[in-house]
């Protein structure tokens, strides 16, 4: 597995030069993401589609929002129209193997970004964020300003993506070296912002002395400061993110998010185009290794100023 770091992926990136409109850049790239209400998917789509059409491709963007029947009608759709290379979030680590298993098959290069499918060997490519990196990243960081004991709850998002659970082993790790933070809940509220709200309001009830929250994403996390806030507990209250949003990095400006663990988004769905180009032109993969990692990166109060863009954090 290759693991990309922000200084060799930056070098990477910007030795592969966009030749917009070349003679020899056409066809269709066909973009399929999450659900674009959520602005890390939106990010992630945007970001693909400009880069496709920087190199001469025709791009266009749908999303399956999670229900695998709509992301294989999709695929089936970006068949018919002969794509030139698919870009696919997947919707499920199992069930998302046959949509992707019948583009191959129709002679389309498949890169999958931001999760996994539990097959080798189909999709040219998986870029995806360093989930356990991210995750232990984020667990170090909440652990320094929860301070020695909590009393914590611990948001998981959706349980048919991979990423969930890393993300919650990785919190296990680091969080199991401290005797004293008791996790009294773990609430599954699918990266939603709705449900983490709920939850939360659930969680005030039967605990009403939680003072820490971690969470999978930053969505759910927002979603538990809405509900605490209502509550008038913020302010003892310590919550974590992950995902590096803008309206987290608004939290943390405002003094509501203790952190978030910034996916680097914005970097590896333009990488996943640059690689389909690549293959496009060359019959054989750009990056020799299928699965490939990029590492996450902090988004504190200390260098929230940092953040210039979506998803992107200057040196």
């Amino acid at each position: 597995m290759f693991k990309m770091t922000r200084r060799t992926l930056m070098a990477a990136v910007a030795a592969t030069p966009l030749l917009a409109g070349a003679a020899w850049a056409d066809g269709l790239i066909t973009i399929i993401v999450n659900d674009p209400s959520n602005p890390y998917w939106f990010t992630e789509g945007e970001v693909a589609r400009t880069t496709a059409e920087e190199l001469g491709y025709t791009a266009n963007v749908s999303a399956h929002r999670g229900d695998t029947n709509v992301e294989s009608t999709l695929i089936d759709a970006a068949i018919t129209n002969e794509a030139a290379a698919i870009i696919l979030d997947p919707a499920n680590a199992d069930g998302s193997i046959g949509a992707v298993r019948r583009a191959i098959d129709a002679g389309i290069p498949v890169f999958l970004v931001n999760a996994e499918i539990n097959q080798d060997g189909l999709a040219i490519a998986q870029l995806v964020s360093n989930n356990a990196q991210g995750a232990a990243l984020g667990a170090l960081q909440w652990v320094d300003q929860v301070g020695d004991a909590s009393t914590y709850v611990e948001f998981f998002g959706n349980p048919a993506d991979n990423n969930a659970q890393t993300r919650s082993n990785g919190y296990e790790t680091v969080l199991s070296q401290y005797p004293d933070h008791e996790k009294v809940a773990q609430e599954v509220a699918n990266w939603d912002r709705t449900q983490g709200y709920q939850r939360m309001q659930a969680i005030i009830q039967a605990h009403p002395d939680v003072n820490a929250v971690i969470s999978g994403n930053d969505e759910m996390a927002l979603g538990a400061i809405a509900a605490l806030k209502e509550a008038g507990m913020l302010d003892n209250v310590t919550v974590g993110g992950f995902d590096g949003s803008p309206d987290a990095v608004d939290a943390i400006r405002a003094g509501e998010l203790a952190y978030t663990v910034l996916q680097p988004v914005a970097v590896f769905a333009r990488e996943a185009v640059i690689q389909a180009d690549y293959y496009i032109q060359n019959g054989e993969p750009m990056v020799a290794d299928e699965k490939q990692l990029f590492d996450c990166l902090l988004i504190t109060a200390e260098n929230v100023d940092q953040y210039t863009a979506p998803f992107t954090l200057s040196n």
